[in-house]
């Protein structure tokens, strides 16, 4: 019977999943009917504007948003965790930020050393985005520890703290950037977006999620037994502080290959994953597939939204999320101060 419910989760998000890439497609400052679009991604269509808006714009965009939404979900369940904490989020651990920072220094010195477009897309970008991610996640993890110990309780004020800091480096940059291409393209990674999708930029991070997502799941059962507690997983064989460590190394890399690719979205490794166990529990083999899944078709979604709320202006993505993921975050405090299991 329990198998039977989770071929039934998959199936009915493998399901939406499709149609919200469909309605991706279809919908947006102009629409396209369905029937239109369904020929065109079969290859039956003559060309047209249709096409173009169809294969050149619109898919690489929903794409990207299904690929970042996915990783950013698993991100967020790994980390809650590593850490036994339902409130640890990319972005409210500072990870985004620090991912951020790293991109937007890329940017700003790439322009300077005079580095090409391609090269600052495809090499230096991601690769400053992950040491920014990873030095932030290190920062954050060390203002945790207190005695010896791993203090969850401090974790997410110190993630608040260094996010706060990184947020005002970003605006530094952001102020003292010298071009007006720099200054937009700063304000891009501030706020979260999708809208520069191309068919280039989905190499690295449809990969790094794929490769990513698959040694998490090999790592299934370390992550169960940290939810018991780090003594528990001691005792039942695992060197907990050599996993963690690992771990979010492996969660900085996803999280700055995805942020050099869409700028800081928030929220989503926080809501998903609670949404995920409810349906499936929180044994990871079984999780993570789900998670992965659920948020391909929250960040779709949300930015299906962001484009047709107010069309033809294009909401950043970000700023959805944040909307959404503020009230649930203080939801999920108040539960948990008043002792209700999140």
């Amino acid at each position: 019977m329990k198998r039977l419910r989770y071929t039934t989760v998959t199936a009915t998000l493998c399901a939406a999943l499709a149609v919200a890439l469909v309605a991706g497609l279809a919908l947006g400052s102009v629409r396209i009917p369905t029937a239109d679009v369904l020929e065109i991604l079969t290859g039956r269509a003559e060309p047209s504007p249709f096409r173009t808006i169809v294969l050149d714009v619109r898919l690489p965009r929903v794409l990207l948003g299904a690929t970042v939404g996915a990783g950013l979900a698993v991100i967020g369940t790994v980390l809650q965790a590593l850490v036994r904490n339902p409130l640890a989020d990319p972005f409210l651990l500072g990870v985004s930020s620090g991912a951020s920072v790293g991109a937007v220094c890329a940017i700003v010195l790439g322009g300077v050393f005079g580095l090409g477009a391609s090269l600052s897309t495809t090499v230096t970008i991601p690769a400053a985005s992950f040491a920014g991610a990873l030095l932030s996640l290190i920062l954050v993890y060390a203002l945790a520890r207190s005695g010896g110990g791993f203090a969850t309780g401090r974790l997410i004020l110190a993630g608040v703290a260094v996010s706060y800091i990184l947020t005002a480096l970003t605006s530094l940059i952001l102020v003292t950037a010298d071009s007006a291409d720099h200054l937009k393209e700063v304000l891009y990674w501030t706020l979260g977006g999708l809208g520069s999708a191309r068919w280039d930029m989905l190499a690295l991070p449809c990969a790094t999620l794929v490769a990513g997502t698959a040694l998490l799941m090999s790592m299934a059962r370390p992550l169960d037994l940290l939810l018991a507690g780090e003594e528990g997983a001691t005792v039942l064989g695992l060197d907990a502080a050599r996993f963690r460590v690992g771990v979010f190394v492996l969660a900085s890399l996803l999280t700055g290959v995805l942020v050099a690719y869409s700028g800081a979205i928030g929220f989503v490794g926080l809501m998903v994953p609670h949404a995920a166990r409810m349906l499936v529990g929180a044994a990871h083999r079984a999780l993570l597939p789900v998670v992965a899944l659920m948020g391909a078709v929250f960040l779709v979604v949300a930015d299906l939204a962001a484009r047709t709320v107010a069309a033809p202006q294009d909401i950043p993505v970000g700023v959805l999320t944040a909307l959404t993921g503020g009230p649930f975050f203080l939801w999920l405090l108040r539960r948990r101060n008043e002792g209700v299991p999140a």
